[in-house]
């Protein structure tokens, strides 16, 4: 007997996506960072058991390997290859030589589907196994079903079929229960059937719901489960539901977070991502966006009893937290904003404070140094108790050798306003830069580094100015 404890998953994110208008393949669109076949893996790769997943690709095939191979491992996420849209069920048979001689069940699922979560699809296929089901389907009950294939039931309530809109009778149509295009099938005793189901149909196609029909003619166990949230069945194919896609996650992160004790105080103006942790007592002020990511099992930590101002946004892989010990981190107490953005790889320590108009990119900095407004901070290490005056650069890029260099400043460095530092540069501790200096070599501690020149002042030239003006 296969067990069904095994388990694998194929992923549909072959279609083309018409209906979103747009270049880029559908499952490669983006929400808070992630694109949507992204946030669909991430959430089967937490599922019990799961032990490889198959992402069936198909238009754009190289946009959408290129996503995948920089985000997951190849031997848990494999791509296969639908060279023709011939329909579902098709798609599922492209991993069917990878599956052939598995024994377990496989999850069935498509790319477009940003809403499903890990609990949803555990739940799923629990029932499935406690049904001892064969097949199971996930379905939703909606109140204005139209447009939808409909779950037809046996009297004993296991499953019978799927019925198409168009192909559905009056009764039929009143049925509020429809196909949220998620499977499981017990392989062994389902594969048989993408070897004898048919493309009789209008579109020509091989469909997963006539493995559906297969099985009842089989005498085997079908059944249907009821999503508790309809909301969760949400596909991708408009632009629009894009959109209602961000709004259901960005509201379901901040009730989760008003229940941990975060002070949020303008919802409407407030986003942040799913794979964002925030600590209690943290304060969220208005126009805020928070944009993290988990492939490679880094995201954003915030608080405790951190404040984040308005209009600031952080982007993937940043940590603010009290006491995270890893590369991207910021410690307790720390101030973030207004109008700052935090980059990828940024390292803050307790009491730091980045203030508005501060762009920062792969940089640590230390406790108790201010970073206080219109700087940028780029490839940098700052050290404790540095101060960096208004207007400060890290000129950190090399455009002949396209190289990123690093600026260092050590412990207790002062940065004059409208500084450049040039790297590689380092500064000594307790050195101190003149406002307005460009720094091109290291600086020795408790030096002055002042590249500003004599100070002239000219008296009455402004008076002279206005009389040779008026002469002509």
């Amino acid at each position: 007997m296969d067990n069904i404890n095994n388990l694998r998953a194929v992923i549909l994110a072959a279609g083309k996506g018409t209906r979103m208008k747009s270049s880029t393949p559908k499952v490669l669109h983006k929400i808070f960072g992630l694109t949507l076949i992204e946030r669909v893996i991430n959430q089967v790769l937490k599922v019990d058991g799961i032990d490889k997943i198959f992402v069936v690709i198909g238009h754009g095939a190289d946009m959408v390997q290129e996503c995948l191979d920089k985000s997951y491992d190849k031997e848990k996420i494999k791509t296969v290859l639908q060279t023709e849209q011939k329909g579902t069920a098709d798609a599922v048979f492209r991993a069917y030589n990878d599956l052939e001689n598995f024994e377990g069940n496989v999850l069935i699922l498509c790319g477009d589907t940003p809403l499903l979560d890990e609990k949803t699809l555990s739940d799923f296929l629990e029932y499935h196994n406690i049904k001892q089901a064969d097949l199971t389907v996930m379905s939703a009950l909606l109140d204005n079903p139209a447009g939808y294939g409909r779950i037809i039931r046996k009297q004993d309530k296991s499953l019978e079929k799927i019925v198409e809109q168009k192909d559905a009778t009056d009764e039929q149509k009143t049925v509020n229960e429809v196909n949220a295009g998620v499977y499981c099938f017990r392989w062994k005793k389902i594969k048989q059937a993408f070897f004898e189901i048919s493309t009789n149909n209008s579109q020509g196609e091989y469909y997963l719901t006539d493995v559906i029909e297969w099985a009842v003619k089989q005498g085997l166990n079908t059944q249907a489960y009821i999503l508790e949230d309809s909301k969760k069945m949400l596909g991708i194919n408009l632009k629009e539901q894009l959109s209602e896609a961000f709004r259901i996650l960005n509201g379901e992160k901040l009730e989760e977070l008003h229940k941990k004790g975060v002070t949020i105080y303008d919802d409407k103006s407030t986003f942040i991502s799913p794979e964002t942790e925030i600590d209690e007592d943290t304060i969220i002020y208005p126009n805020v966006y928070i944009e993290g990511t988990n492939n490679f099992g880094k995201h954003n930590i915030i608080g405790p009893n951190t404040t984040v101002y308005g209009n600031v946004k952080t982007e993937d892989n940043v940590k603010i937290t009290q006491s995270q010990v890893s590369d991207l981190y910021a410690d307790k107490n720390t101030t973030i904003g207004p109008f700052s953005h935090i980059r990828d790889g940024v390292k803050l320590a307790e009491k730091v404070r980045v203030g508005n108009f501060v762009e920062v990119k792969k940089s640590t900095i230390e406790d108790h140094t201010n970073c206080a407004h219109l700087s940028y901070i780029g490839d940098a290490s700052l050290g404790s108790n540095v101060n960096i005056g208004a207007g400060t650069i890290t000129a950190n890029y090399n455009a002949i050798t396209k190289e990123k260099n690093k600026t260092i400043l050590k412990n207790g460095v002062k940065v004059g306003s409208n500084s450049v530092l040039i790297a590689p540069v380092t500064v000594e501790e307790n050195a101190n830069i003149a406002a307005g200096t460009i720094v091109t070599e290291n600086i020795p501690p408790e030096a002055l580094a002042i590249t500003r020149s004599h100070l002239r002042i000219i008296a009455d030239w402004v008076i002279e100015k206005k009389r040779l003006f008026l002469k002509k």
